[in-house]
């Protein structure tokens, strides 16, 4: 008893290893001397954020002379898309590259716009008084630099410094209440210094020194975090969290019909780890997942035995990600490099409009339905070659399919939300709104219908439908040509409509003592 509790307090078995891949010694590695590196970097980065962040829509209208409703726009979409980056660090770190990694990669990312952003203050050639077209787009080129860096420290450091404490060890587990603590401590001092030092050195001294300092303090605690690795408690991805998810959920689809049994010991749990969830009486049909009956353990073998899935597999839905991505780039670069240059050149004040922007992602839409075609048509000759459902083609023979339709509904999606918020009657914009959702919810039930249609003619041609029963033998290659061509008809009726549309024009009426002066806006006026 004894030497088991020796054993207990001089090995760290909460599955995690040591920086070198070995068992961790408790006594050297975790707890304070391993979090106090970790909070230490936390302070740097949220000193930067927010040194940065609460001054951006006063440097956008100082020095990039923005207006200042184009300014909080800007801002706004640089918050937004910081945040949203947020789910995708964690999701790298858990599944693919580990805690440690995606925090070191950030970081130097986060130390490339930093120190992209103090050459735009220091060298004279890319000052804004120099040449502010340059730099604005170097300045916004290290703003989104800072956001990737932000986005993988937000959701990794923090769980990486929790890593550090064995919640299996009772002294342990009451110093992890402490760490978040003082987890906190640190980011509320970086924020503090941040709203204060930095900005007050920004407003007075100028915002190059404010960047150099910025700059060499994330760099010193970068070595700071680095100088810590043979501290550290790691933890190795598991792979992507969504995969046993889909598998749970088809598991318990296809056991639907057994019956659970009388206790929950008598459910199979996959022996791969020391630590799992404890069972409960909630989502009872999920528990089916974990039914496994003789004839088909005979014909799977025995469920402790099955290799686990690579570390690195990726999930097919995941790759619904990839248009997520694509948008989120879309928009930026047509809100912060595009629209400036169309401004100029075209004198519409959102750069094209609205009309303009919706048609330009119907035409990416044509071109990533005929890239789907394409990649479609190559994965039926590898079937056909190998003449096995599981094909050595890589997933990522999608990738480029879902980033054009993703580029698309950067242009088309964000252009159909302001046309029918924009265009419609002040009294009547969630109703715009509305109609703007109803519009996506007919699409898809125009989608199934064709759907059905192709299905239909296609299954009474001799040759078999397009969508048969096994995948190898539809042809969604010829349905997404289709398609490809339907959305060049829709192109072609949108852009004769379009041509013929008027904007909503307004004339407003501003109320004085002695009446009222109607003031002109270019069309009819409408009643206050």
């Amino acid at each position: 008893m004894e030497k088991g509790r020796g054993d207990e307090d001089q090995w760290v078995h909460d599955s995690s290893i040591d920086y070198k891949g070995r068992t961790p010694i408790r006594s050297s590695t975790g707890v304070w001397k391993a979090s106090l590196f970790i909070i230490a970097i936390e302070f740097s980065e949220r000193l930067s954020y927010f040194g940065l962040s609460v001054n951006l829509i006063i440097y956008l209208t100082k020095f990039l002379r923005y207006e200042v409703k184009d300014a909080a726009k800007s801002a706004n979409c640089w918050l937004g898309v910081t945040t949203l980056l947020a789910p995708v660090g964690g999701f790298v770190a858990d599944a693919y590259l580990g805690r440690f990694a995606t925090v070191l990669f950030s970081s130097l990312v986060y130390v490339l716009g930093l120190s992209l952003l103090t050459m735009s203050q220091l060298v004279p050639g890319l000052k804004p008084n120099t040449s502010l077209k340059l730099h604005t787009t170097i300045f916004f080129t290290a703003m989104y630099l800072i956001s990737i860096g932000t986005g993988g420290h937000k959701p990794s450091l923090e769980s990486f410094g929790a890593d550090q404490f064995d919640d299996d060890h009772p002294t342990e587990r009451r110093l992890k209440l402490s760490f978040f603590n003082w987890w906190n401590l640190g980011l509320c001092s970086g924020l503090l210094l941040g709203v204060t030092v930095i900005v007050y050195l920004e407003d007075t001294l100028g915002y190059g020194l404010a960047t150099i300092i910025l700059t060499f303090i994330m760099l010193l605690n970068l070595l700071i975090f680095l100088l810590g690795r043979p501290f550290y408690r790691f933890r190795i991805p598991q792979g992507s969290p969504l995969t046993p998810l889909f598998h749970t959920f088809a598991a318990a689809v296809a056991n639907r019909h057994l019956s659970l049994p009388s206790t929950a010991d008598q459910l199979y749990e996959i022996q791969n780890s020391n630590r799992f969830l404890r069972h409960t009486d909630k989502f009872r049909f999920l528990d089916k997942a974990a039914i496994f009956e003789k004839n088909q353990q005979s014909k799977r073998g025995s469920p402790a035995t099955r290799s686990p899935p690579p570390v690195f597999e990726l999930p097919p839905a995941s790759v619904y990600a990839l248009g997520a991505v694509a948008m989120i780039i879309s928009v930026a670069f047509y809100e912060k490099l595009l629209v400036p240059f169309l401004k100029r050149a075209t004198g519409n004040e959102r750069g094209i409009s609205l009309l303009k922007r919706i048609g330009t992602g119907m035409a990416f839409s044509i071109v990533g339905m005929v890239t789907a075609a394409i990649v479609e048509r190559k994965r039926l000759r590898v079937a056909e070659a190998e003449q096995a459902m599981t094909l050595s083609m890589s997933v990522f023979w999608l990738v480029p399919q879902f980033m054009v339709l993703g580029l698309g509904d950067g242009f088309t999606i964000v252009g159909l939300q302001e046309y029918f918020y924009d265009q419609m009657p002040d009294s009547m914009k969630s109703i715009g709104i509305a109609l703007y959702l109803s519009v996506i919810g007919a699409g898809s039930f125009l989608s199934s219908f064709v759907i059905t249609l192709v299905d239909h003619v296609t299954g009474k041609t001799g040759k078999g439908s397009w969508f048969a029963k096994e995948l190898n033998d539809s042809r969604l290659d010829l349905f997404y040509w289709l398609l490809a061509a339907i959305n060049g008809v829709n192109l072609g009726v949108y852009l004769f409509v379009a041509r013929r549309y008027s904007y909503k024009s307004v004339q407003r009426r501003v109320g004085v003592p002695a009446g009222s002066v109607e003031i002109d806006c270019g069309g009819a006026m409408e009643e206050p």
